[in-house]
């Protein structure tokens, strides 16, 4: 995982700013914790500034990039955190299970350094995929072998909780899913690079071109048109909260 975030983390900063919505159904998952472990933390994204919060990066890249009003950061590995048991009131890992080497025993971890509550940003990998997957369906192969399936989080955690998370129309955090209402924006290599799952895609270019060709021509704007009217869509983002 550090490897691949010093590779192709620099950009995050620019493209994975918290959106705020997202934020607040974090805020609303984490409850009354007062103490917070951000395990996977990248460069600050959604660490509530109302509580005590500790985090955990294993990347150099994505700890250079944290601003300096963010919680103390750690490196080190979810997978083994240097941390008592029931540390803190709460535990949390935001859209980075999926990158770890040995989920099982990461999983452990957060519940072990957590008194209360452990709060996961994930997909599922049961979804389907959306319009983009249809120029680059290696991506949902990617995703569906790399993220694990709520039963395995719910296996993991023990009494979990999954709630839909839609994503709005107007996402600042570029992820994946955050551009579906905004296709060009997926022909920005910038945007790309901050997107974990563009860098292993054997070929990219094909793709691009074909999405590419389908926006000039108005043929995205006649098979997919129909999203351009939705404020949020469910792309299967799911926050799973373990009590």
């Amino acid at each position: 995982m550090a490897e691949l975030y010093d590779t192709i983390g620099s950009g995050y900063r620019r493209f994975r700013r918290p959106d705020p919505r997202i934020a607040a159904a974090v805020l609303r998952a984490l409850g009354s914790a007062s103490s917070v472990l951000n395990v996977g933390a990248g460069a600050g994204s959604y660490e509530p500034h109302d509580r005590r919060v500790v985090a955990v990066e294993p990347s150099i890249t994505m700890i250079r990039q944290r601003p300096r009003s963010a919680a103390l950061v750690v490196r080190a590995s979810g997978t083994a955190l240097p941390f008592r048991d029931q540390k803190f009131d709460a535990s949390s890992a935001i859209l980075t299970i999926h990158h770890w080497p040995d989920r099982t025993k990461g999983l452990d971890e957060l519940r072990r350094a957590a008194r209360q509550r452990t709060v996961i940003l994930t997909w599922d990998p049961a979804a389907p995929g959306f319009w983009l997957t249809d120029y680059f369906p290696e991506i949902l192969e990617i995703d569906r072998r790399i993220f694990p399936s709520l039963e395995e989080l719910q296996r993991g955690l023990g009494r979990a909780a999954v709630f839909d998370l839609p994503i709005p129309h107007d996402c600042t955090d570029g992820f994946l899913g955050a551009y579906w209402r905004r296709p060009r924006a997926y022909l920005d290599a910038t945007v790309r690079a901050a997107i974990s799952t563009f860098g292993k895609l054997a070929d990219v270019e094909r793709g691009l071109s074909r999405l590419r060709r389908d926006l000039d021509s108005g043929e995205w704007r006649r098979r997919y048109g129909a999203v351009l009217g939705e404020i949020n869509l469910d792309l299967g983002y799911r926050l799973v909260v373990a009590t």
